[in-house]
């Protein structure tokens, strides 16, 4: 059964979607892919998993790195889940490219190069925005490139961390 909530933070409302005790989508409000259709049919109701994933936000959002994950379940292809699970290995406050991802994947894969448009493509619909930290990949010549939340969520959220500065 799924499950609907919602946290305003200081960029914008966020909607929060479970499934039984596990965070499955974080979206800002209007983002690139939103599934409002379904979002629009599900029940809001308070939950467990969306107390903890409101803590997470807050301590983020307060400037801090969380010490701990809410419960999560990656819902994509096998090469989405690859790719997301790569991206919770970007420590707060850094930044890395979508080349320098291909070049993991390359590597562990024992291919000679990745395409990092295909990284790129599956960094674009992560489910988990914020919590999965697309928002610390950007483009090899430093441009905020591929945000679904926009990027002007980006920059703020990159600022946040102290990865760069406008």
């Amino acid at each position: 059964m799924y499950y609907k909530n919602y946290y305003q933070s200081p960029i914008g409302k966020i909607f929060l979607i479970a499934e039984d005790n596990f965070l499955i989508d974080l979206y800002f409000e209007a983002q690139k892919y939103f599934p409002q259709e379904i979002f629009d049919q599900i029940e809001k109701k308070n939950l467990e998993i969306f107390d903890v994933t409101k803590k997470w936000l807050d301590i983020y959002f307060n400037g801090y790195e969380p010490d701990f994950l809410p419960p999560l379940k990656m819902i994509g292809t096998y090469f989405q889940i690859e790719v997301w699970k790569l991206l919770l290995k970007i420590p707060y406050g850094k930044i890395t490219t979508y080349g320098e991802l291909s070049k993991v994947i390359a590597d562990q894969r024992n291919l000679q190069r990745f395409s990092a448009q295909a990284i790129g493509d599956a960094v674009g619909k992560n489910k988990i925005s914020i919590i999965i930290p697309c928002h610390r990949v950007i483009g090899s010549d430093g441009s905020l490139t591929g945000y679904a939340g926009g990027i002007d969520k980006k920059s703020r959220l990159l600022n946040l961390e102290k990865c760069l500065i406008d």
